[in-house]
C-alpha cells in the first residue's frame, strides 16, 4: 500500500492533482476540505463546529479534524492506498496520524509540497471564491490569514518528513498538466 500526503498553500493546487494522483495510482482520496464539507452539510456535531473555525478564515482544531480523518480511513480499509490532501497541517497532526496508521499497519511513504507563490495563490484563491462563493476565499484578509497559519504551522511538517526521508518539493506553477506531470514523474520515481 503506498500513502501519499499532499500539501501546500490554500489554493496551490492539491485537490486537483490528488484527484490526479487517485486516479493514476488507484488511491483513495481524503480530502479534509471535502470531509469538512461533507460533516458540514450533514450538519453532525463535528460539522458544526468545523464551521464555526472555517467562518472566520481560522484552521479546524486538531481533535475536530483527526476524528473525521480517522472515520473516514477506517469507513474506506479496502483500497490501494490512500492521499491525504489537506492533512497534517500542524506538527501534532502529523505525528496523530502516524501513531493512527501505525495502529492499522500502514505509514505514510511520501510528503509532496506544492509550491506556488503567495501573490500567484491569492489570484487563484479570488477566483476560486467567485465561482464556489466559499467565504474564506473572498477575502483578502482571511486569505493572508490561512497564509499565515500554514507558515507557522504546517512549514514545520517539512523538516519532520525530512528527517524521515518522505519529504518531496514540486513546483505548482504553470500549467495543470505540467504540474500533474512533475508529480507523476516524482511518484513514478518512489514506487
Amino acid at each position: 500500500m503506498f500513502n501519499i500526503i499532499i500539501f501546500g498553500k490554500p489554493g496551490s493546487g492539491k485537490g486537483t492533482q490528488a484527484d490526479f494522483l487517485k486516479d493514476k495510482y488507484d488511491l483513495y482520496h481524503i480530502s479534509t476540505g471535502d470531509l469538512f464539507r461533507k460533516n458540514i452539510t450533514n450538519e453532525t456535531k463535528l460539522g458544526l463546529e468545523a464551521k464555526s473555525y472555517l467562518d472566520n478564515g481560522d484552521l479546524v482544531p486538531d481533535s475536530v479534524t483527526i476524528k473525521m480523518l480517522e472515520n473516514e480511513v477506517l469507513s474506506n480499509k479496502q483500497v490501494n492506498g490512500y492521499i491525504f490532501d489537506g492533512f497534517p497541517r500542524t506538527l501534532n497532526q502529523a505525528k496523530s496520524l502516524d501513531f493512527f496508521l501505525a495502529s492499522i499497519d500502514l505509514k505514510i511513504n511520501a510528503t509532496i509540497a506544492l509550491e506556488v507563490s503567495e501573490d500567484e495563490l491569492i489570484s487563484r484563491l479570488l477566483d476560486r471564491g467567485k465561482i464556489t462563493n466559499r467565504s474564506d476565499d473572498q477575502d483578502i484578509d482571511k486569505i493572508k490569514n490561512r497564509f499565515n497559519e500554514y507558515n507557522n504551522k504546517t512549514s514545520i511538517l517539512i523538516n519532520f518528513y525530512r528527517s524521515q526521508d518522505k519529504f518531496f518539493s514540486v513546483d505548482g506553477k504553470g500549467s495543470v498538466n505540467d504540474i500533474t506531470s512533475r508529480l507523476f514523474d516524482l511518484v513514478d520515481s518512489l514506487i
